[in-house]
């Protein structure tokens, strides 16, 4: 039976933000945008969350929810730093780390290096070190399987430590919210509740044939989850699917020619990542928002994988001529290669032939 362990961390930015400065510590704060602009809140402490601020909500609703609220301007190089930090704990215990974000992780202990046998041990260690390399807070879940040990994890936060042995997976999942199943979003999760099914226990009520009757191919995987059945491996090297910039404006940008030159900026920057990682990308992906929030994407795929900045930037503004850019205000701008070719695989090279 495999043993696996969600180490997540709380609050990571804000926190770390109060550890390094003393007087943010026992008050709300946010990391995020300018409440007088169109930021949102990327990270908020605990002290906030209990004004009902969350990440992505906009900072200026954020503030109104909470006056007293410290805005602080998030600093990723410094949160990608302490993210190191945290992950040089994880491999003192074992290789198979599939990290999620900067601030979480999966851990596969069935296999040790401390040899212990016990993954709950394991946990409590890993907390503690953490704390120890960090001084910050730390949640885990131990499970059978991701499934189990993701949804435990955020069963006691801050500070929390849930352990679901095999025997205990049926009782604590049958009474969970569906929407609470890995895959089951926000649009799904609602079809389900209209049709009466809200919790796992509801789930167990159907056949695999009428899920997949409801939800297509998804729906035989969705019995298998609610079950407790998750195959699913702790894959250390995860393949990264894309590769993207975006920026939401200070002020909307009704001049399309302003529009062209933010979208070309934001494709030579991808391109540039690209180009650093050797890791090139088939699909440009162009994303616009208009000032009414409504959002619109459009796509291209190139004829050969490229990390080529002005090849990327010709098609993203291609795109932008099948949006509304310049007869509606646009609010946010995004670019993103997706399709990216995994490492080692074989490419087929544009050749310039002479004529």
């Amino acid at each position: 039976m495999r043993k696996v362990i969600h180490v997540d961390m709380d609050a990571f930015y804000a926190s770390v933000e109060q550890r390094d400065r003393p007087e943010l510590r026992g008050r709300p704060v946010a990391v995020g945008g300018d409440p007088d602009g169109r930021g949102v809140v990327a990270a908020a402490s605990y002290e906030a969350r209990r004004f009902g601020i969350r990440s992505a909500m906009p900072c200026a609703r954020a503030r109104r929810l909470c006056p007293d609220l410290v805005f602080v301007r998030p600093d990723f190089s410094k949160y990608s730093a302490v993210s190191k930090q945290i992950h040089a704990v994880f491999h003192e215990v074992t290789e198979l780390v599939e990290p999620l974000a900067l601030d979480e992780a999966y851990l596969d202990v069935t296999e040790n290096r401390l040899e212990e046998p016990l993954a709950g041990k394991l946990a409590k260690h890993l907390k503690a070190r953490i704390r120890e390399e960090t001084q910050l807070v730390a949640s885990a879940g131990v499970g059978p399987n991701k499934l189990v040990a993701k949804l435990a994890s955020a069963l006691q936060k801050p500070d929390g430590l849930v352990i679901i042995p095999p025997e205990r997976v049926d009782a604590f999942l049958l009474p969970l919210p569906v929407r609470k199943l890995w895959g089951v979003g926000p649009k799904t999760a609602e079809r389900l509740e209209g049709m009466g099914i809200r919790t796992v226990s509801d789930v167990r009520d159907l056949t695999p044939e009428h899920l997949e009757h409801i939800l297509g191919s998804f729906g035989p995987f969705l019995y298998e989850l609610a079950h407790g059945r998750d195959d699913r491996k702790v894959s250390p090297h995860r393949a990264r699917k894309s590769r993207g910039a975006e920026r939401t404006l200070d002020r909307d940008l009704s001049d399309l020619q302003d529009v062209l030159r933010l979208v070309d900026h934001l494709a030579h920057g991808v391109g540039e990542d690209l180009a650093r990682i050797e890791q090139p990308g088939r699909t440009v992906v162009l994303k616009i928002r208009y000032s009414d929030f409504t959002t619109v994407t459009r796509s291209r795929t190139l004829a050969s994988p490229t990390t080529d900045a002005a090849r990327i930037a010709a098609a993203a503004r291609e795109l932008v001529a099948d949006t509304e850019a310049g007869r509606r205000p646009v609010r946010l701008v995004g670019v993103t290669m997706s399709n990216l070719v995994e490492e080692g695989a074989p490419l087929q090279l544009e050749l310039e032939l002479p004529g």
